[in-house]
């Protein structure tokens, strides 16, 4: 999903790319050390890739309730309203399916690896579920039941985008998009013409890109896709948005959704869940009302919702 707008500063975090953009050009730098800031306290609860985070000290406790701070209760509730919101196709106990497909490092070093494959004796089957997961809000404790081992991606990326884009909205008084890995919150004033941004397959690929250039004024925009996050496991082509229903990666008839809603954590729940329930997904995308853009393996899109008319892949 490629941002065009002037007065932008990008890099990168996550293990993906970050783009910033302000309605106030001379801003750009102080939004930018809000995000620093923030982010970094993200990444610091709730990586699955860093020995020292509190998500990675919750999947060691095996089972025993363990104290987190506000952040991270903010990040797990969250996800588990993405769970209830999705009948568990968003499900945050899918930590221990994706690094079984060999997905445990930070994906750059996945990707320059060729992958890995599974662990002996690996059998795939439904992931311990999100009611497994116990957050005692009022004490800030949390128990994972059933072995669950937590996974935030699914929603924590979005959240970041979210909170960013507020507090930065709020600091400076000006208008703000935040895009993490293509996944887009928005806060403040936008511009007299919105924000003109361009949805692709992959958030990193240039406006030539086939896709569809959108205009947005408020909440967020989110794509997930199943050709951007990929590797080698065992031979076969994986990807990382994990079917709990299965414990494997979503067998899905499209290869990257992209959902407008009322925040970007809510854009990117609906367009998770939307590449599991795969042909199911566009009628449950029309009945919630949520404005959408289905692209199939040959490239043709479906729309929903008032999402704006697709020209084509080229469009």
């Amino acid at each position: 999903m490629t941002t065009l707008a002037p007065g932008t500063d990008s890099f990168s975090v996550f293990g993906t790319t970050a783009t910033l953009l302000v309605s106030e050009p001379g801003r750009v730098a102080g939004a930018r050390a809000i995000a620093d800031a923030e982010l970094a306290a993200v990444d610091l609860a709730c990586s699955r890739f860093r020995p020292d985070s509190e998500l990675s000290r919750l999947n060691a406790a095996g089972g025993a309730g363990t104290g987190v701070s506000e952040l991270f209760a903010d990040l797990l509730e969250a996800a588990l309203r993405a769970a209830a919101l999705t009948d568990g196709d968003v499900d945050p106990t899918c930590g221990q399916a994706l690094e079984e497909i060999g997905y445990d490092r930070d994906f750059a070093l996945v990707r320059a690896a060729g992958g890995r494959p599974p662990r002996p004796g690996r059998e795939a089957g439904r992931v311990p579920g999100w009611r497994s997961v116990r957050l005692d809000r009022p004490r800030r404790r949390v128990t994972l039941g059933n072995g669950a081992r937590l996974d935030l991606g699914a929603t924590a990326k979005a959240w970041a985008a979210d909170r960013c884009a507020r507090v930065i909205a709020e600091r400076t008084g000006a208008g703000v998009l935040v895009s993490i890995g293509g996944d887009m919150a928005l806060a403040g004033p936008s511009p007299a013409d919105g924000w003109r941004v361009r949805v692709t397959d992959d958030h990193a690929a240039g406006p030539d890109a086939p896709g569809q250039t959108v205009t947005i004024r408020s909440g967020g925009l989110a794509t997930s896709s199943t050709t951007v996050r990929t590797w080698e496991a065992d031979g076969r082509r994986v990807h990382h948005i994990i079917d709990p229903a299965t414990g494997e990666p979503a067998r899905s008839c499209w290869r990257t959704v992209s959902v407008a809603a009322g925040s970007c954590v809510d854009a990117n729940t609906a367009s998770t869940a939307a590449i599991i329930r795969s042909e199911a997904a566009v009628s449950w995308l029309e009945d919630s009302g949520l404005p959408a853009r289905l692209v199939r393996a040959d490239g043709t899109a479906t729309i929903t919702a008032g999402w704006p008319g697709d020209p084509g892949p080229d469009g």
